[in-house]
């Protein structure tokens, strides 16, 4: 039997910036980014389809973060780990967001979470500077 690694996480947007930009502009901006994405019938680490948008709230004035999630599960991904956050990071620079959050389940390796936190009160698109932090769990069965 194949092991099995499930993705999943979201991707978190403030909707109000001191700059003064419209929380439409982050929006349009980051749906652009997770629609360029490849299809999954390429077969793609990352995939449009894998991704969910926060449809807009008729008043605004009650939401101050956007949530995008995702998920997915792959044939043994940590394998392919190093590319798939590569990807992830590629995806994330052109995005508006405050914070990034991914957990890999796997079989023989346990649970990691990795994090990724805006620098300043938010990530702008093209900003290179990126920053991961991970943890890693291991459940036992022994005990």
């Amino acid at each position: 039997m194949d092991q099995e690694s499930i993705v999943y996480g979201c991707i978190q947007d403030t909707l109000y910036s001191s700059s003064g930009e419209d929380a439409q502009v982050h929006r349009d901006t980051n749906r652009n980014v997770l629609m360029s994405l490849p299809s999954i019938e390429d077969w793609p680490l990352l995939s449009r389809e894998m991704f969910s948008m926060p449809v807009p709230c008729t008043d605004l004035f009650q939401m101050q973060t956007d949530v995008m999630h995702f998920g997915s599960s792959y044939k043994a991904v940590e394998h392919e780990w190093d590319q798939w956050i590569a990807r992830f990071e590629e995806m994330l620079k052109g995005m508006y967001w405050v914070s990034a959050t991914v957990h890999l389940e796997t079989e023989l390796n346990g649970r990691h979470t990795f994090t990724w936190e805006a620098e300043d009160s938010y990530h702008e698109p093209n900003n290179e500077a990126l920053s991961v932090r991970c943890e890693w769990s291991r459940e036992s069965a022994l005990g």
